[in-house]
């Protein structure tokens, strides 16, 4: 009997020490409106996207990069332009709706169009709320375009990354 309750306390331990220890792949944020590409992979309207379509939030990558997959080699697929990606149609004002599943405090929200930043939110080491909306005017940008997001993270090296492609005008 004491052999079984101390099993059974060992069994219980374990468990108890692998739900409480080890985490789930860390969640971050991507942009669902207009949807961008791993949003796109996410729902289904992309095929062959690999992982993205699991994690939509985890392009995480070091801060400065002007790529869509963050330099992370498993989602390189976001970067292929080659895909069909549908372009989303819209103006020249465009609001951005992020989706955050860990709101970390921000530095700063960056668009770019073409190389050239377009926008930049500075929020000054705030931390964010779960949605997150940004109104940026593409300027004289017209035709089928990509947009590179980039949220920066304050305290850390890293930034996440989200490319949307758009219908402009």
């Amino acid at each position: 009997m004491r052999r079984t309750i101390t099993l059974f306390a060992a069994a219980v331990m374990a468990i108890g020490a692998t739900v409480f220890v080890a985490s789930p792949a860390n969640a971050h944020g991507y942009i669902s409106s207009p949807p961008s590409r791993q949003a796109n992979c996410a729902r289904g309207a992309v095929s062959n996207c690999g992982d993205i379509v699991w994690e939509p939030q985890s392009v995480e990558g070091p801060k400065g990069l002007r790529n869509c997959h963050g330099n992370v080699g498993r989602f390189a697929q976001l970067s292929d332009e080659s895909k069909a990606w549908p372009a989303a149609r819209v103006g020249r004002t465009v609001t951005f709706t992020w989706v955050l599943t860990a709101r970390h405090r921000t530095s700063t929200w960056d668009y770019y169009v073409g190389g050239t930043r377009v926008a930049s939110i500075n929020d000054n080491g705030a931390q964010p709320g779960s949605t997150v909306s940004h109104t940026v005017n593409l300027g004289n940008v017209t035709g089928r375009t990509k947009v590179l997001a980039v949220w920066n993270v304050y305290d850390t090296a890293n930034a996440f990354y989200n490319c949307v492609d758009l219908q402009v005008g």
